[in-house]
């Protein structure tokens, strides 16, 4: 499927690139979200004409995510947890847990689907996690995941 983008999009293009896309990547997402409208002469046209409202509402999104992302940058959040004797989970932390804690502590709106974890959160220790807010802002976030301690 070939379609132009709306805004940038990490690791597929910038406002206004004509690219191709699996069906149901373009259909499902790209054009239901309204990041990218379907390639044609008249659609092309019309983003050429609209590329500086665009841009301008691209940077407004931009300067609104780096705002947040200092808000939660480098930041440290902990989960206590029961766990087995060898340190394993009984259960692992998933984004959705990690966004509600956020939430709660910093009260900063985070989708799940925004959360890039290198590794499974099904250990006591520490974690590196990835916020990808926009395709040019990212924040690094730490999660530590203690033991609850035993009465």
């Amino acid at each position: 499927m070939e379609i132009i983008l709306l805004e940038n999009i990490l690791n597929l293009g910038n406002i206004g690139d004509k690219v191709t896309v699996k069906n149901g990547y373009g259909r499902n997402f790209l054009l239901k979200q309204g990041k990218a409208l379907r390639f044609s002469e008249e659609n092309e046209k019309y983003v050429i004409k609209q590329k500086d409202e665009l841009n301008r509402k691209n940077t407004e999104i931009k300067n609104k995510f780096k705002d947040i992302s200092k808000l939660i940058n480098n930041k440290t959040f902990t989960f206590n947890r029961e766990s087995k004797e060898n340190g394993e989970l009984y259960g692992s932390i998933k984004p959705k847990e990690i966004t509600n804690l956020v939430k709660e502590k910093v009260n900063v709106e985070i989708s799940p689907s925004q959360i890039i974890l290198k590794e499974n959160l099904n250990k006591i220790g520490l974690y590196k996690a990835d916020i990808n807010f926009h395709s040019e802002v990212k924040a690094n976030i730490t999660i530590k995941i203690d033991k609850i301690q035993s009465k």
